[in-house]
């Protein structure tokens, strides 16, 4: 009996992973296509390592419901916390809360708030939002030949992303190249192709002449799409720019309706999140900010993209 205990034992503990990590993940929303590219991208590469689990949580947007996933993840004892954050403004609690805790936490896409101080045990991957809305507006100058007028679509307005892109496009515009574009008006439509939709069918009952739509991401730039597509405007009579290269923006580019996005890696960006929240649940250091570049996609060189997604 002793004998077969102990072999029992033994085929056990061999059986076992040798350290089995368990990743609470809080996204900042279920319904968003491109966060979803990236929980995706999270899942895939926590199955090609040994003993990883993931337990996925929706913020359903709301920041005080994702401080309260990650105390419920703190509390169930998980060895990592990833989160795709809803703003930074609830980042700082998150890192607190965690490293009180000595769980390590690391960020995945929006940049947290303290991002610049975070501590021990932390880590940010991400893309460089300046590299986003530049080349997406750069692009946009280059086809209407540095002169014309332009609607701006924007992310929540307290959204590092947001902010960014939307400065990018600012700056680009401020250049002697492109300082012959005006932006007509900018509004905020969260991200989504219906609120997008709307803002850009209010913008179309006015008068004002416009040669472009630059949207902060694929998914506003779509629903401007559609709002064309409904008072009977040809979307190819402008140029209508997104950002992220999701299957439906390249879906849109291959139709000719999009003219422009920009890729943003997200399941690179999903991997690159797992790999350093089981490195630093292991002991292991691994850089503070980890950077997946943007790359420019237009209708010649969208066919690689389109196998990336």
């Amino acid at each position: 009996m002793i004998r077969a205990a102990l072999a029992a034992t033994l085929l056990t503990a061999i059986s076992a992973p040798a350290s089995a990590q368990t990743v609470g993940v809080t996204m900042a929303r279920a319904d968003s296509v491109f966060l979803t590219i990236l929980r995706q991208g999270m899942e895939a590469r926590a199955k090609e390592l040994p003993g990883v689990t993931v337990q996925v949580e929706d913020a359903q947007n709301d920041p005080q419901r994702q401080i309260d996933q990650v105390q419920n993840f703190i509390a169930a004892g998980v060895d990592a916390i990833v989160v795709a954050a809803v703003d930074g403004d609830g980042t700082p609690a998150m890192t607190k809360l965690a490293t009180d805790a000595g769980i390590p936490i690391v960020y995945a896409v929006h940049p947290p708030a303290d991002l610049d101080a975070l501590p021990a045990k932390t880590a940010f991957v991400g893309s460089d939002e300046k590299q986003s809305g530049t080349m997406q507006t750069e692009e946009v100058c280059r086809l209407l030949g540095g002169k014309g007028a332009a609607y701006v679509l924007m992310g929540p307005l307290n959204n590092h992303s947001s902010i960014v892109r939307t400065k990018d496009i600012e700056d680009v515009l401020a250049t002697d190249r492109c300082k012959g574009i005006s932006i007509v008006d900018r509004q905020a439509a969260g991200w989504d192709r219906i609120e997008a939709q709307n803002v850009m069918t209010n913008w179309l009952s006015s008068s004002a002449e416009f040669d472009a739509v630059i949207a902060n991401n694929d998914e506003m730039a779509i629903g401007a799409i559609q709002a064309l597509k409904a008072v009977g405007r040809d979307p190819k009579s402008v140029v209508v720019a997104g950002i992220d290269a999701t299957p439906d923006g390249l879906a849109s580019m291959k139709d000719g309706d999009l003219d422009v996005t920009v890729f943003q890696n997200a399941t690179a960006q999903g991997a690159a999140s797992m790999d350093a929240a089981v490195k630093l649940a292991k002991g292991e250091t691994v850089e503070r900010n980890i950077w997946v570049p943007f790359e420019l996609v237009t209708p010649a060189n969208m066919q690689k993209y389109a196998k990336t997604n």
